[in-house]
């Protein structure tokens, strides 16, 4: 191990190389180039192999990071890619897509003048080689079951069940209201963080493992939700939350006020070659406008960047907060000021300005308070500091919320959370109704893909006991 680990006392840091600003500008391709094999082997061997790695603790996961980091140095990249699939569906995903520098790698116990192993390029190397070189095979159980589960929702909660579910042979179909799998991977995330082809590899993988898809199939409306109940031994709700938080003021209904998951869908759409009328249109496209972005997470960072790329004539990023408060991962605002995005910190919309369309936002600058119950600090206006923001297209990306489940399922006995969450017994994922399931965003409130994930991977052990247990009982009955 010290021959090949350790390197970090002279070897610098070192993440893959970037697409030149200029270039990213234009195409919605990934901007980081792929590490070559010395690259990512020299940045395994940076790490300290400590021993409580805390870069395994603060993975929703839990991943084994060390172990296959060794694995990689050792130039071991079957087996490196064997440790990371265990614990996770989708490294090659949360590789791109994870905010690293809140999780694992900013909490790697490396001295920071070293900075930290770059973790997540990594990640990413190893399951795009194993995919390269036929490592990756298609779920293959030991044993088929009779037992059949149904999945409302194709997104990273949903699909890491499946996986998980099919993997002990039971018969699993996933309904979703979209015509593709993926969820907010394929329609909410932009290609430059997360390339679509990426998502459809993983698509075709569970289709060849024996997971069966039902799209275009909106439950409560294409089918009904009792039907579901009846013809499957088990049911999770695993939806996500998509209802956009609103914002109040003066001028809020004028039109160019949007938010940001139909932007960003339709700009995603659009991408895949699909016939967008309000892209086309321009209602939802940013091409030529000044665009202003209403929020500091990572939606917001995404919205910014696609702005850029659509060819907006100017794009700020209105946050009431400042830098060191963003809830969104700094590595994405890094990117964001690289292509051009101005941010405007420390400052909230208070009206919108127009007559049949709008012109401008009215911003007024904030103060940062005491810290409230959570340790955050609270924000104050300052008066009369308002000021205006030239704006032809407005978009709002202040989180989300859950629809009213209870009433598009046609389940009133469904029990919901003061927030509109599904109420779950946390040790086993159940809702109020018996052998109905539900994890991810629509169970914690909108959060990371990582922990969807670990949601859904938990919420499918919970139904193999919950079935294993109901067969126990009707064998002893008999």
């Amino acid at each position: 191990m010290v021959e090949r680990m350790l390197k970090f006392t002279n070897l610098p840091q070192k993440t893959p190389e970037k697409r030149a600003v200029s270039l990213r500008r234009e195409d919605f391709a990934e901007i980081y180039k792929e590490f070559d094999t010395r690259g990512a082997t020299d940045q395994a061997s940076r790490c300290s192999q400590c021993g409580i790695p805390f870069c395994s603790v603060h993975c929703p996961l839990q991943n084994n990071i060390p172990d296959w980091l060794k694995l990689t140095a050792e130039g071991r990249l079957e087996e490196a890619y064997e440790i990371s699939a265990a614990t996770n569906t989708f490294p090659e995903i949360c590789g791109r897509i994870c905010p690293q520098d809140r999780l694992c790698e900013g909490n790697c116990v490396i001295e920071k003048g070293f900075s930290s192993v770059t973790i997540g390029a990594v990640e990413r190397y190893i399951t795009d080689t194993a995919f390269e070189n036929g490592w990756v095979k298609p779920i293959r159980p030991s044993r088929e079951r009779a037992e059949s589960v149904c999945i409302i929702g194709a997104g990273p909660g949903g699909l890491a069940a499946a996986e998980a579910l099919r993997q002990r042979g039971y018969q699993v179909h996933v309904y979703d209201r979209h015509d593709r799998v993926g969820g907010l991977m394929i329609y909410g995330i932009p290609g430059f963080k997360l390339e679509k082809e990426i998502v459809l590899r993983r698509t075709e993988w569970l289709i060849d493992g024996g997971v069966t898809f039902h799209l275009n199939n909106a439950v409560g409306e294409t089918e009904s939700f009792a039907a579901l109940r009846a013809r499957h031994d088990a049911v999770l709700i695993a939806t996500g939350v998509y209802k956009a938080r609103e914002i109040g003021g003066p001028g809020v209904g004028l039109p160019g006020i949007v938010p940001a998951l139909d932007y960003l869908i339709a700009s995603n759409r659009k991408g895949l070659g699909d016939n967008v009328p309000a892209f086309d249109d321009g209602s939802l496209n940013a091409a030529g406008k000044k665009v202003v972005v209403i929020g500091g997470g990572d939606t917001a960072m995404d919205c910014v960047r696609t702005a850029v790329r659509q060819g907006a004539a100017s794009v700020t990023c209105l946050y009431r907060r400042d830098r060191a408060n963003m809830p969104g991962s700094l590595r994405e605002v890094a990117n964001a000021e690289d292509e051009g995005v101005v941010f405007t910190w420390l400052s909230a919309p208070e009206a919108f300005l127009g007559d049949d369309h709008v012109r401008a936002v009215r911003a007024v600058r904030m103060h940062l308070g005491l810290q409230d119950a959570s340790g955050r600090q609270s924000v104050e206006p300052i008066a009369g500091s308002s000021f205006n923001i030239e704006a032809d297209l407005v978009i709002k990306a202040l989180g989300f919320d859950p629809e009213d489940m209870p009433h598009a399922f046609g389940e009133p006995a469904l029990k919901v959370s003061k927030w509109g969450t599904i109420t779950v017994d946390h040790r086993h994922f159940m809702t109020s109704l018996p052998g109905v399931f539900a994890a991810g965003d629509i169970v914690r409130g909108a959060s990371l893909v990582v922990w969807a994930i670990r949601d859904g991977r938990d919420a499918a052990a919970s139904i193999h006991q919950h079935i294993q247990q109901r067969a126990s009982v009707a064998q002893a009955a008999e």
